[in-house]
């Protein structure tokens, strides 16, 4: 007699290889993997109010714990809704198994209530699609963990075929889980980086989110430091140099960029580490004929003929950025002071200013209300190019945003599963009102967890980027007022409080009460979204 069934080998894979959290919205063909997640121990199932806040969620729980998140949507619609946040772990480079029901094999290619192909629907959002079988499911399990975590993380799609999660089989263990290694580094091609290095009068560092996986944030400020580089971010490295460092430079794509690339135009050669043109194409920033060292895990994804790609480093990130260290210390030929200048004079456009209530000043309260340690996730939109800019982030993982997909409403879900990731520490997200409006269902998700969370939205009544786009073409301002005026709603939503804020004194008190609360609490601001119109969408190419 077999000792199991395939339900409860599933989720003893997926709680054995470290996940604590399954988020979705059930079917009946998911009814016994809830009762095997009921009755295991170390996993909990989380009712998310819609499929896509859900892959958001999966998405975060991921990123903080390096463990592979894991979302469930059924067939047809469910599916289509998770694909929004399957979508976006695979271009935000997110660890995923997306798990989706499937039509059993006798009725794929039939004419079936609700029934797509969900492998070539999951193909081109993620790393690799595949389905269980009924023996072999922690194996295929297995290889799903393995696949999202190697590489660039991304998601895997697991489809699992309905009627076999009841079926008897025997009991499997799953083995230990771990990326493929990263290979080496090629000796030839770390000789032409120092080469290209020292033959550079000004290099520039170019950081990426691939920095921040190899988790090389130490020897990247000890190269600034030993040479005098500027150092440059792409929105999703934030954190890996301190904003008042010497060596800070800025934040590409983001506010006031073309003040950022005042810099970079100054340079000779870039040298790109785990640079990710997912957030930002180089041609999009490097003047034309700059050349490029790249050092990353995949080959640089850049046009060879605008930008000579004078040394290519594939492979583990460490050991180049190791012999870069071991050139003879000798300062480049950059003048910090004028960069700290120039530092200055942005900083302070950011800054919070008297009169209207606007964006800079509310970000400079939450900065000053939320703890070091405390984690802020953002939404998209205008507000996000202040945050990119502005947001002083202590360390990668304190900010989160979602920079490769872009995908508004993914704020919100993304707060929710932080704080369910990391319970004892203060969480908020800030959100404009239009992406709020997009998941603000999950509202229900934060109360029934009983998560102590603060949501900031930043109401303008406005899509303020694509407004802004209108105006610059001398368009009449069109389907961009998200309401004529007023607020997002009446004194609670979906159980939730809500307090209006109109100048930063009520704004602070708000927050402050809101972090000492215990749940969920939305804290209105009432913003000038005009502020936005000379800080966001500059060139950044000289």
């Amino acid at each position: 007699m077999k000792s199991t069934n395939v339900a409860r080998n599933v989720v003893g894979a997926l709680r054995d290889m470290g996940v604590r959290h399954v988020f979705g919205v059930p079917s009946g063909g998911w009814v016994d993997y809830m009762e095997a997640i009921r009755t295991t121990d170390g996993i909990d199932f989380v009712l998310a109010s819609h499929e896509g806040g859900a892959g958001f969620m999966a998405d975060i729980c991921g990123r903080l714990t390096g463990v592979p998140g894991v979302c469930f949507g059924t067939f047809g619609p469910g599916a289509t809704n998770l694909a929004t946040g399957v979508g976006g772990a695979t271009l935000d480079r997110s660890p995923m198994i997306a798990l989706t029901d499937e039509m059993p094999a006798a009725l794929r290619g039939r004419t079936v209530q609700m029934a797509i192909d969900h492998q070539a629907l999951f193909a081109p959002l993620t790393k690799a699609t595949m389905r269980i079988e009924a023996d072999t499911a922690v194996a295929t399990l297995a290889d799903a963990a393995r696949i999202a975590l190697s590489g660039r993380p991304g998601a895997v799609h697991v489809g699992l075929p309905q009627g076999m999660s009841a079926v008897a089989v025997e009991a499997a263990v799953l083995g230990a889980i771990a990326a493929d290694p990263v290979p080496a580094p090629a000796a030839t091609d770390i000789d032409a980086l120092t080469a290209a290095f020292a033959a550079a009068a000004k290099p520039v560092l170019a950081i990426g989110l691939g920095a921040v996986h190899a988790g090389v944030q130490d020897r990247i400020v000890a190269l600034a430091e030993r040479f005098g580089l500027p150092v440059l971010l792409t929105p999703m490295a934030k954190g890996m140099i301190a904003e008042d460092h010497q060596s800070y430079a800025g934040v590409l794509f983001h506010a006031l960029s073309d003040l950022v690339g005042k810099t970079h135009a100054e340079a000779d050669l870039v040298v790109a580490v785990g640079y990710d043109p997912i957030e930002f194409n180089y041609e999009s920033w490097m003047k034309d004929g700059l050349a490029l060292a790249s050092i990353d895990i995949a080959p640089a994804d850049i046009d060879r003929d605008k930008h000579p790609v004078v040394a290519e480093v594939v492979g583990a990130i460490a050991p180049a950025l190791d012999a870069l260290l071991a050139l003879p210390a000798a300062p480049k030929d950059w003048d910090l002071a004028a960069l700290a200048t120039r530092k200055g004079a942005m900083f302070a456009k950011l800054a919070g200013r008297d009169g209207n209530f606007g964006p800079c000043a509310a970000l400079d309260v939450l900065r000053d209300v939320l703890p070091a340690d405390g984690i802020m996730t953002c939404d998209v939109g205008a507000h996000t190019h202040l945050i990119g800019q502005h947001w002083r982030t202590p360390k990668p993982g304190t900010q989160i945003m979602t920079n490769g997909w872009s995908a508004m409403g993914f704020g919100l879900p993304a707060a929710i599963a932080a704080k369910l990731c990391r319970p004892d520490t203060p969480v908020c997200c800030v959100l404009g009102d239009g992406g709020f409006l997009m998941t603000a269902g999950e509202l229900a998700t934060a109360v029934r967890e009983k998560l102590p969370l603060v949501i900031v939205i930043f109401t303008d009544n406005d899509l303020a980027l694509i407004r802004i786009k209108q105006e610059k073409k001398q368009n009449p301002i069109y389907g961009t007022p998200v309401r004529a005026e007023g607020t997002i709603g009446g004194p609670s939503l979906f159980g939730v409080p809500v307090t209006v804020a109109r100048d930063p004194a009520e704004f602070r008190a708000a927050l402050e009460a809101g972090f000492a609360a215990g749940g969920p609490v939305i804290v209105e601001a009432l913003l000038d979204s005009r502020e936005y119109d000379e800080l966001v969408l500059r060139k950044d190419k000289p």
